[in-house]
């Protein structure tokens, strides 16, 4: 389960996209989680995913 608090799933996101993952589809193809939730709930303290940069920036 991914942390609810937005600044806590920025941290969360960015590990696991720098340590473990391609990009944030696979993360969520793998860990059957919702893309646009994970987007919504960074939105909310302006972070957006960078596709080329794999990370929320």
């Amino acid at each position: 389960m991914i942390p609810n608090d937005p600044a806590m799933l920025l941290s969360y996101m960015n590990l696991k996209l720098r340590d473990c993952y391609p990009s944030l589809e696979a993360f969520c193809e793998d860990t059957g989680e919702e893309m646009q939730k994970i987007v919504d709930k960074l939105s909310q303290i302006d972070y957006h995913y960078d596709g080329e940069k794999n990370r929320f920036i």
